[in-house]
């Protein structure tokens, strides 16, 4: 049996290449326990969102359980890297309350027009116009983006917990803060952020799961179970419709789809391999094009299953702090997505008010993005203050990027900066502007 132990570590060192990376099969795996710790409440939160977008709260559980463990497994076997996916925080929101509450589109449609902007990400992956692209986009809108969709989703996890409630003089009012929703997602937000701050790994989904426990006890929650069968997949899978998403009325909602992915993905990759010291030389990261492949390949598989696009995870900085330097990391996060398939009484067990708690502490750290705006510059700041505050405002990110180009490029030119825009963003520019003339929104 000793002789077994090694042969087998004998192939993972090398599949993984782990001695080159200075790493260890059980680093490695417990790298992989970390990062899936900090990013498990995906599968409570995800199924909670889309259901209300009429999906079924079962297939998409299973959706978002497998798409993770597939997209996760492609990411360690094919790119070698310790970065796990999963379906991205902020775009099922956009998809829920923005493209089929707020705009009244189907979600079949809705996943529609998930699989052309997978399909669309996938090109741009393949063939050299990626970086193109991304360098064109204005670093303030960028970070304005993230911003702006981390205000979304404060709202919605505002208004999921009653904190926030609907007033016809101001449109918006304060709650029954005395309500146990609300003092519960409040104790789940201080909970969550006060783990983090210590560092505790899971620090989210303990957080999740304390709050549950106590609405369990207060009566503010009821005990679904902890483990069953697997729920059936077939409500979701290959249920959208790529054809009426061939409308023009959705290249706006493409756009936003394609661009956050894109730039979230970009973002994250970068900022994983950075604390892992896995950039080369020149700073750049070995094997991007497949992590990148991976990734816009996830977005598709993720749409054909049933849940919202497939993204890699800033939380896999978690599992690299840990250790984690190859994509046995990732293929351990992959395994327990697949165990997690039979928790799905447990995650239906989590009511809304625990999981509002952890969309806004996920809002906080995305809307911090903010700092990193050129603030002593108006022609880079009030653009990306327009764009940041028009997609909650708007509930919708495709709105947002529109404000935010047509804004940026207009004070660009008044100001005579014309050095400083790039023709890319005049182009998309004048292409928003054409759409809302021609179809309003």
């Amino acid at each position: 049996m000793p002789g077994t132990d090694r042969s087998g570590v004998r192939v993972l060192n090398r599949l993984f290449r782990l001695d080159r990376h200075g790493t260890t099969a059980r680093r490695e795996v417990a790298a992989g326990v970390t990062t899936w710790l900090t990013m498990a409440c995906i599968a409570v939160v995800n199924p909670q969102v889309l259901s209300e977008a009429g999906m079924d709260r079962g297939a998409v559980f299973v959706a978002t359980c497998l798409a993770a463990a597939i997209a996760c497994a492609a990411m360690g076997l094919y790119a070698n890297y310790p970065i796990a996916l999963a379906p991205g925080m902020g775009i099922n929101a956009y998809f829920t309350y923005g493209v089929v509450m707020g705009m009244g589109h189907s979600w079949q449609v809705a996943l529609g027009a998930l699989f052309i902007s997978g399909v669309c990400f996938v090109l741009i992956s393949v063939f050299p116009i990626r970086s193109w692209i991304v360098d064109a986009f204005p670093r303030s809108l960028k970070m304005a983006t993230a911003a702006g969709i981390g205000f979304f989703l404060a709202v919605i996890a505002m208004r999921n917990a009653g904190l926030i409630v609907t007033n016809e003089a101001t449109l918006v009012g304060l709650g029954d803060v005395t309500s146990w929703s609300v003092v519960l997602a409040i104790v789940g937000l201080v909970l969550i952020a006060a783990l983090d701050a210590l560092e505790r790994a899971g620090a989210v989904l303990i957080g999740i799961l304390v709050v549950t426990l106590i609405g369990i006890l207060v009566g503010e929650a009821s005990r679904q179970g902890a483990v069953s069968a697997v729920p059936s997949l077939a409500p979701t899978f290959r249920q959208l419709d790529i054809v009426a998403a061939f409308d023009a009325a959705f290249i706006g909602i493409i756009f936003a789809f394609l661009f956050t992915d894109l730039f979230d993905t970009s973002g994250t990759l970068i900022a994983v391999a950075k604390q892992g010291n896995l950039l080369d030389g020149d700073g750049n990261l070995p094997r991007l094009r497949q992590a990148v492949i991976v990734d816009s390949g996830a977005s598709v598989l993720g749409s054909v299953l049933g849940t919202s696009s497939v993204t890699s995870y800033i939380e896999s900085a978690a599992g690299v702090k840990a250790g984690g330097r190859t994509g046995l990391t990732s293929v351990t996060v992959a395994m327990l997505f697949l165990l997690t398939l039979f928790l799905s009484p447990l995650a239906a067990t989590i009511p809304p008010f625990a999981t509002a708690a952890a969309l806004l502490f996920v809002a906080s750290v995305m809307i911090r993005n903010m700092v990193e705006i050129d603030w002593s510059d108006a022609t880079e700041y009030v653009p990306a203050v327009v764009l940041a505050a028009t997609i909650p405002f708007s509930f919708s990110i495709a709105h947002g990027i529109a404000a935010g180009f047509i804004t940026y490029t207009a004070i660009k030119l008044l100001a005579g900066r014309f050095g400083q825009l790039r023709p890319a963003v005049a182009v998309l520019a004048v292409v928003f502007i054409i759409k809302i003339a021609r179809l309003g929104t």
